[in-house]
């Protein structure tokens, strides 16, 4: 196998792909309904003088937790993929702000949904690209024959530090997917390989409330290293180019990044408009690329191409080929589009904010 240049080899085993082909059988998706605008944390912490990466970011109530929005994302994943709870074999979740340091937010998911006991369930970490391990994994059980369904969750209340630079941004939200047989699935994965360093642009420690990060360092050589490395590549050895995709969708840390590397990769504002939700949602994480891809599936049509890529601080990157099937057009209207719930919003000021995060320390 070799790049299109046909100068640099890739061995086969770098392009992973499952014995038998698997998909998307059902996605859900879920965003807390309460706004905290840009203008409002630079009102706060700068006088209104700065200006903002986003307009606004969504913000979970005080009700509302890893664990209870994985909830409302799995069981609308179910209602699309209109299977029974109990066929599920694998409940994971992806997050970096699990509400347990250790107990599993997976076992609540599984008992909450009626999946439970006769499952394998785990939490996943990797920064912001968390979700997309789990459905690697989803890809390989599925694909392996060892279970018909699992279901992958990506999912965060992302932390950030009163005044720093990630408040604009750290969301809350994420989505949900129940990976199957291809035959029944309403896109399928015809590819996906992963590219990680040791690049430490953003970490936290165990016993500190809010992470720390590299500033610029975040961009190059640690964002845009990893997604465009990982999508060229998968690129170059699925022999395609950005022509060949109806949609891409990228983690999104804010708007600009994003769209800078997917200019860097040949794709224009129309494939990748879709699943940019950042400037209404803020950066979501373990969900954000996968947050994208529901809005995608909403509104995909048979035969569309799709080109999916994550990023998690630490650092690396997933990046998957998609193609949409015929059963695109049969998903039952079971559940809300994402796009509802970008809608569905009430803003608030930020004490409020603050309230509804426990912001304040004893």
């Amino acid at each position: 196998m070799y790049s299109q240049n046909g100068n640099k080899p890739y061995p086969d085993s770098l392009l992973l792909r499952s014995d038998r082909k698997v998909g998307i059988v059902g996605y859900g998706a879920y965003i807390p309904r309460f706004r905290l605008p840009g203008a409002e944390v630079a009102r706060v912490w700068t006088g209104g003088l700065a200006g903002s990466p986003v307009t606004e970011k969504a913000v979970a109530g005080p009700d509302e937790d890893v664990t209870t929005m994985s909830i409302e994302a799995a069981r609308n994943a179910l209602a699309r993929a209109a299977i029974d709870p109990r066929d599920l074999r694998a409940v994971w979740i992806g997050s970096e702000s699990h509400p347990y340091a250790v107990k599993p937010t997976s076992t609540i998911v599984a008992e909450s949904i009626g999946a439970s006991p006769n499952i394998q369930a785990a939490d996943w970490e990797f920064a912001c690209k968390a979700g997309t391990e789990a459905v690697q994994a989803s890809i390989g059980m599925v694909g392996s024959g060892m279970g018909a369904y699992t279901l992958s969750i990506g999912m965060d209340t992302a932390q950030s530090r009163p005044g720093d630079a990630l408040e604009y941004t750290a969301a809350s939200g994420g989505a949900a997917f129940i990976i199957g047989r291809a035959e029944e699935s309403v896109a399928v994965y015809q590819g996906s390989y992963s590219f990680v360093t040791d690049t430490p642009d953003f970490w936290r420690r165990a016993d500190e409330s809010y992470p720390s990060h590299g500033e610029r360092f975040t961009g190059e050589p640690a964002y845009f290293n990893h997604t465009v490395s990982s999508a060229r590549t998968l690129m170059e050895m699925m022999g395609s180019t950005a022509a060949d995709y109806t949609h891409a969708v990228f983690h999104q840390p804010n708007v600009k990044f994003p769209q800078r590397a997917a200019q860097m990769l040949g794709f224009n504002n129309e494939q990748i408009q879709t699943g940019l939700l950042a400037n209404h949602v803020g950066n979501v994480y373990s969900g954000s690329c996968m947050l994208g891809l529901t809005a995608i599936l909403d509104i995909a049509q048979p035969g569309d191409r799709i080109l999916m890529v994550s990023y998690g601080s630490g650092a690396g990157s997933d990046s998957f080929d998609l193609v949409v099937t015929d059963r695109i057009k049969g998903v039952p209207e079971r559940a809300p589009r994402t796009m509802d719930y970008v809608s569905r919003r009430t803003p608030i000021d930020y004490a409020t904010y603050v309230r509804y995060r426990s912001l304040l320390k004893d």
